[in-house]
């Protein structure tokens, strides 16, 4: 995966963006049968600031797990902000079992999420 600017997406698994275009514009809300997708964020600190090579091996890390799951349907980095955006059919406990798996490769990945209230 190159890297510049711009919105990256993960190859195999997403539409190509150009610079620029809100994820709004481009990112699937329904799957092909009409329901609605989930979608969640994971925060990637100090990925920008990288060198390249451990980008392109941390966005490998991260496309192989997301090919082991056929509900996920779109995943985007956005470099510049350190922010990795999946959206994934809606089925319990897919979002946590995804991120639970990047974690592993990507230790310090972060799931952003609101607090529970208890």
């Amino acid at each position: 995966m190159k890297s510049d600017e711009s919105n990256q997406s993960l190859p195999g698994k997403a539409l190509p963006l150009m610079p620029g275009m809100p994820l709004w514009q481009v990112v699937p809300t329904r799957d092909e049968e009409g329901r609605l997708l989930n979608d969640f964020m994971i925060l990637i600190p100090g990925l920008r600031k990288k060198p390249q090579n451990q980008i392109e091996m941390i966005a490998g890390n991260i496309q192989a797990v997301l090919g082991h799951y056929q509900d996920v349907v779109f995943a985007n980095i956005n470099l510049p902000i350190n922010l990795l955006w999946i959206s994934i059919k809606n089925r319990p406990g897919l979002m946590l079992e995804v991120t639970a798996a990047i974690k592993v490769l990507v230790p310090e990945a972060v799931l952003v999420a609101q607090k529970p209230n208890f």
